[in-house]
C-alpha cells in the first residue's frame, strides 16, 4: 500500500476515540434529513453518556437520514484526543465545551482537504504535481495540529482556496488522460442538474465539481474519471452506473445517492449499506 493510501486510511472516523463531536457541535433543522431542530453546541438527544448514538441502527427509520451521510474524515478523534488532549466536553468548563464545538468543524474541513490531497497523490497523471501536492498535504496536516486558540482564528476558507487551485490542476491532468474524454466539452462545474435525465450518458472525464445532481437519473451512466468534488448526489439514481476511477468522490456522496448491484464504485468508497444487494 502506498504512503498516500496509508494516509487516507487514517482519515476515517473512529467513533470509539471521539467524544461524539458531530452530535454536539453541528446544528441541524427539522427536515427530510432530521426529525428535529438542534442548534450548534447542544448535544443531540440521541447521544448517550458513552458518546455513542442511541439509535445508530435505526437512524433512517427514526428520521435522521442526514446522520447516515456524514463523515468527519477522522477530525473527531483528532480534536478529541490531540487538540484537546483527551479532555471530554462533558467534564470540562463551559468555555472548554464551546471551544471544542467551534474547532471541530474547522478541523473537519482541513481533514477533508487531506483526503482530496491524498487521492490526488495517487493519480498517475498528476505525477508532475506530486512535490506541490505533498507540500500542501504537510502544510494542511500541520494546521490540524495547532492549538484551539490558533485554529479559532485560522482562515480555513483562504487555505481551501489555495489548495483547490492545486486540486483542479491535478484533476485536469487526470481527466485529460481518460480515453474518449480528450477534446470533448464536458465542463459542468456548478451546473443545475437537479432531476436531470442522464440515463446512459457518456460523462467520462466530465468536470462535475459542485454540480447539483439531486434526484438526477444517472442509471447506466458512464462516469469513469469524472471529477465529483462537491457534487450533490442526494437521491441521485446511480443504478448500473460506472464510477470506477471517479476523482474526489467521498463516502458521504455515495451514501446520499441510490445505487444497485450493478453500480461500480472507486476502490476508495465502500458500497453503502442501504443499497440493495441483489437485483
Amino acid at each position: 500500500m502506498s504512503d498516500e493510501r496509508d494516509r487516507r486510511s487514517a482519515l476515517r472516523g473512529d467513533c470509539a476515540n471521539c467524544f461524539g463531536l458531530c452530535c454536539v457541535a453541528l446544528p441541524f433543522a427539522a427536515s427530510a434529513d432530521f426529525a428535529l431542530d438542534k442548534p450548534a453546541g447542544r448535544p443531540c438527544p440521541n447521544l448517550r453518556g458513552d458518546n455513542r448514538c442511541g439509535i445508530h441502527t435505526e437512524l433512517r427509520s427514526k428520521g435522521f437520514a442526514g446522520c447516515t451521510v456524514y463523515d468527519c474524515f477522522g477530525a473527531g478523534q483528532k480534536v478529541s484526543q490531540i487538540t484537546f488532549g483527551g479532555r471530554d466536553w462533558r467534564t470540562g468548563s463551559a468555555e472548554h465545551a464551546r471551544s471544542m464545538a467551534e474547532v471541530f468543524p474547522l478541523v473537519r474541513q482541513l481533514h477533508e482537504l487531506l483526503w482530496y490531497l491524498a487521492e490526488a497523490l495517487e493519480l498517475p497523471a498528476a505525477r508532475p504535481l506530486r512535490t506541490e501536492l505533498r507540500e500542501a498535504w504537510q502544510t494542511t496536516e500541520r494546521l490540524t495540529r495547532q492549538t484551539p486558540e490558533e485554529l479559532a482564528v485560522l482562515d480555513v476558507a483562504a487555505h481551501r482556496q489555495g489548495v483547490d487551485v492545486l486540486l483542479r490542476r491535478a484533476s485536469e491532468s487526470a481527466r485529460s488522460a481518460i480515453p474518449g474524454a480528450r477534446g470533448r466539452k464536458k465542463d459542468r462545474r456548478g451546473a443545475d442538474l437537479v432531476g436531470a435525465r442522464l440515463k446512459g450518458a457518456d460523462l467520462r472525464g466530465a468536470d462535475l465539481r459542485g454540480a447539483w445532481l439531486i434526484a438526477a437519473d444517472l442509471t447506466g451512466a458512464d462516469l469513469r474519471g469524472a471529477d465529483m468534488i462537491g457534487a450533490d448526489l442526494r437521491d441521485a439514481d446511480l443504478t448500473g452506473a460506472d464510477l470506477t476511477g471517479v476523482i474526489f468522490l467521498t463516502q458521504p456522496q455515495a451514501d446520499a445517492a441510490r445505487g444497485g448491484v450493478g453500480t461500480r464504485l472507486p476502490v476508495s468508497v465502500t458500497r453503502p449499506a442501504h443499497w440493495p444487494t441483489h437485483g
